[in-house]
């Protein structure tokens, strides 16, 4: 067999890529502890004898970055939890049931994918006002926690377990959730993994929702808070100038950075077992 592995051309691109995509991290980072001034004055120099963390200590004093954390953490937890426990159990009825509708059924959850965001946050607001959720974590947590693409992605990784290893477990006995839970769920990890990365995602960067759900500092998410840092940081130090603003929002956003970036570099693996998940199917 011919063992063909890429050549110094292929590595050199490949290492100009990584420089492209890597330099707004790095220089966002480095900003964060530069003097403020500096940010305007060369923003595109770094010298790591003049690096301080005043932009962050102000940044905690002015912006409560904590609270974002916090709730975003919270919404994050429950509403994983939701998306990973329910869509897998509709995934699996649509793979391995036959019931009258099915089809139908699925093509209409397979519509509401082609519905943007936009068009439904009118009648969501408007739900969550009727039932008194405007301003809780509830309206934060339930909208969004069943999704159509979550239960399509289950749906297809879990139509490629054969249907004998399933009839095989009802001769044995065992109940249809614990085909589920002892047959269906340690086959379809990977594809479980991955679509855990894409939700924490998902959940993690989600700010028009949450904009609009909740008004009030309480139960603002990080994303919410990021984008209001600016207002937060005039509004709480009288003659705050604009590199001030910028160093203080360089810091917050390194710091909101660091939990995607360890999800990138512990779970990438993980990711894309997910999505090789259900791609072939036999």
């Amino acid at each position: 067999m011919n063992d063909k592995r890429p050549g110094i051309p292929t590595y050199a691109l490949l290492a100009v890529l990584a420089v492209l995509f890597l330099y707004p991290i790095w220089w966002a980072i480095s900003s964060s502890i530069k003097p403020a001034a500096e940010i305007i004055s060369d923003p595109l120099s770094f010298n790591p004898l003049d690096a301080t963390l005043d932009g962050y200590r102000a940044m905690f004093a002015d912006v409560p970055i904590g609270t974002g954390f916090a709730n975003t953490a919270l919404v994050l937890v429950v509403k994983g939890a939701m998306t990973l426990f329910f869509c897998p159990l509709a995934g699996y009825a649509f793979a391995k049931y036959r019931f009258a509708g099915k089809n139908v059924l699925f093509g209409i959850v397979l519509l509401t994918l082609m519905l943007p965001t936009l068009v439904l946050i009118i009648p969501l607001l408007l739900e969550m006002s009727a039932l008194g959720w405007v301003n809780t974590y509830k309206a934060l947590i339930l909208p969004g926690s069943i999704d159509a693409f979550s239960i399509f992605w289950m749906r297809q990784v879990i139509a490629a377990i054969p249907d004998e290893l399933l009839d095989a477990g009802r001769v044995d006995g065992a109940s249809e959730f614990g085909l589920f839970r002892r047959i269906v769920v340690p086959v379809i990890r990977p594809g479980l993994a991955g679509l855990a990365v894409l939700t924490m995602m998902n959940i993690y960067n989600d700010f028009v929702w949450p904009v609009v759900a909740v008004n009030d500092e309480k139960h603002q998410t990080l994303q919410v808070v990021l984008s209001t840092l600016a207002q937060n940081i005039t509004g709480n130090r009288i003659g705050a100038d604009f590199a001030t603003v910028w160093s203080e929002l360089l810091a917050a956003s390194s710091i909101a950075m660091i939990p995607l970036l360890l999800v990138f570099i512990f779970l990438q693996r993980h990711f894309i077992n997910g999505i090789l998940a259900g791609s072939v199917k036999g």
